[in-house]
């Protein structure tokens, strides 16, 4: 007659209860290989996150593709034929937009207030999209801004706090090396680049830096990417089709991202690492079961013996130590799984970092150390239902 599961349940704690020294050596063992494969995927997890939040404080991926001097051979400029050639033959892009460094802006005035913008772009109309930048306030440059050379500009979050105050900045006339310009929108405050940091931006439109100062080149032309894995060959795509427009030009790319996808890569490894370590705690874990295991099956074999003689089946007998097993490793695992959660709460709020309890996690380290609790008794425990009664009364 077949055991019920609480019945089995029940005997499986009360022999676990009768060794408790061995009982929690093996649920040690347990605890330490759980406890590292759950601490690796949190660092894991952390890690994505640190990444999430550093690339969302700075603009959208972009290649940005520059000309490169070289020594006896005539330097070609990138110009508005450059950036429509682009357009019409790149593919996996959002936007590609050209853009200028504004270097005769060198200070802004409103009223009685001058404040000098860390940067001033002279940018084209599909710059937003490149750059990722959401309009907090009023809209971003149009086509007939361009058209009619508008003295129109765009300001950061920084730089409308620092100019106005409490003032709204729409509409308002700042003073450009005494020329009026009209606040038309303020964008959000993002970083360009790792060294940028946060800063005060100042955009106007192309055509109004062309007059302004006469230069008809761009200093560069980004590339917005629709997939962060196709970077480095959309890159390589650009700069072919500019080599292929002007051979004798060499062009050279730079991501805005590229430090953060590198600490990603490295992240990465370790975290790789750290999984193969604790995979190795788990299973030195899982053999710790399977010694208690193997020394409760001799140590118990009169029981073994007596059970199969009041009518215990096989699978009565099998299931009782594999059920010894995973009453160890469920227990293991969760004292595992709590300690590490609390662990990375004091560790995320000391350094102010990203966390949330992930139960995809705590899923993933339980079920690894119930399944290799579950794999570390099988074979014992199938040795155990298979004595032969008679012998097993007999201790033999």
């Amino acid at each position: 007659m077949s055991l019920s599961t609480f019945n089995l349940l029940g005997l499986s704690c009360q022999s676990l209860i009768g060794n408790p020294l061995r009982s929690t050596l093996s649920a040690v063992g347990v605890f330490m290989g759980v406890a590292a494969v759950t601490a690796t995927l949190q660092v894991r997890n952390i890690s994505e996150s640190v990444i999430a939040k550093q690339i969302a404080a700075r603009e959208s991926p972009v290649i940005r593709l520059s000309p490169a001097w070289r020594r006896g051979v005539e330097f070609q400029g990138l110009t508005l034929n450059d950036l429509e050639f682009l357009q019409s033959r790149l593919t996996g892009v959002t936007a590609i937009a050209g853009q200028r460094g504004a270097w005769w802006i060198n200070a802004v005035v409103f009223q009685d207030r001058s404040v000098n913008p860390e940067s001033a772009l002279a940018v084209s109309v599909e710059y937003q999209i490149t750059s990722g930048r959401r309009m907090i306030k009023g809209r971003f440059f149009n086509t007939t801004d361009f058209e009619q050379y508008r003295p129109v500009v765009i300001v950061d979050e920084i730089l409308a706090t620092e100019l106005f105050g409490n003032i709204d900045p729409i509409n308002q006339s700042v003073y450009i090396q005494n020329r009026p310009y009209i606040i038309v929108g303020v964008t959000e405050t993002r970083e360009i680049s790792s060294r940028s940091g946060q800063q005060g931006l100042l955009l106007i439109p192309l055509p109004l830096d062309a007059a302004a100062t006469g230069a008809r080149h761009l200093h560069n032309i980004t590339v917005g990417v629709e997939r962060l894995e196709e970077i480095d060959q959309i890159q390589q795509q650009a700069i072919a089709l500019l080599q292929q427009r002007i051979p004798t030009q060499e062009y050279r790319g730079w991501q805005n991202i590229n430090d953060i996808l590198e600490q990603q890569k490295t992240l990465e490894s370790v975290s790789q690492a750290l999984l193969v370590v604790g995979a190795i705690s788990l299973i030195v874990g899982g053999v710790g079961i399977a010694n208690v295991t193997i020394a409760s099956v001799i140590e118990r074999t009169p029981e073994i013996g007596l059970r199969r003689a009041i009518g215990a089946t096989q699978l009565d007998v099998m299931l009782q130590f594999i059920v010894e097993a995973v009453v160890l490793s469920f227990m293991g695992g969760t004292i595992a799984i709590a300690t590490v959660h609390g662990a990375t709460i004091v560790v995320t709020e000391q350094f102010n970092l990203p966390y949330e309890f992930d139960h995809e996690t705590a899923i993933i380290a339980l079920s690894s150390s119930v399944l290799v609790g579950v794999g570390a008794a099988f074979f014992p425990a199938l040795r155990a239902s298979k004595l032969d009664p008679v012998k097993a009364l007999k201790g033999q």
